[in-house]
């Protein structure tokens, strides 16, 4: 924190989260925040999505595998693409075809097969997407995707395959603050 001439310096501040709350619920926070003495400023944070989410779909279990990595991107608000491989690319083709037929907008869920040593690189590289969830690949292949990765400054998400939680939706959330001043 800085005091600069003119501004008066932050005394005392909360940290308020807005998510799942009500217009009344943030009036009534607002009014709280106006009633006490000596505070300046009171910030919202808020989660957002990533963006685009790239997804290596995982070969053992290739689909129960591939919907524990997609539920939480899609959840979440993000974008996916999906990049599968060999036996799990029938699992991925159905889930696709499947969300085809659902109520998922058309563009939410985006699946490339094909051999993953020529799509990997191009889809980590790529500047547009935002973050990439390497759990469905081995140890060897993680640590150059992640060097790729840093080039372009994504987030890189590695879990077990099998793993069920829900803060696996929060692997694909990022938490925008926003600092408002009280008064004047």
């Amino acid at each position: 924190q800085r005091v600069t001439e003119g501004i008066n310096p932050i005394k005392e501040s909360y940290q308020v989260s807005f998510s799942n709350r009500t217009r009344t619920d943030i009036d009534d926070i607002v009014a709280f925040l106006d009633n006490k003495k000596g505070v300046t400023a009171f910030n919202f944070t808020v989660p957002e999505p990533t963006g685009v989410v790239g997804i290596i779909a995982p070969t053992e279990p290739s689909m129960l595998g591939l919907i524990s990595r997609l539920v939480p991107a899609i959840v979440s608000g993000n974008t996916v693409v999906v990049v599968s491989e060999g036996e799990s690319s029938l699992a991925s083709v159905t889930i696709g075809e499947v969300l085809a037929t659902s109520d998922v907008p058309a563009g939410v869920v985006n699946i490339l097969t094909g051999d993953q040593t020529d799509l990997l690189p191009w889809m980590v590289g790529h500047l547009d997407v935002n973050a990439v969830d390497i759990s469905g690949i081995s140890h060897e292949t993680d640590l150059t995707l992640i060097e790729e990765a840093a080039s372009n400054v994504k987030r890189v998400i590695s879990r077990q395959v099998n793993e069920e939680s829900l803060e696996l939706i929060s692997d694909f959330l990022e938490m925008k603050t926003v600092w408002h001043p009280i008064g004047r």
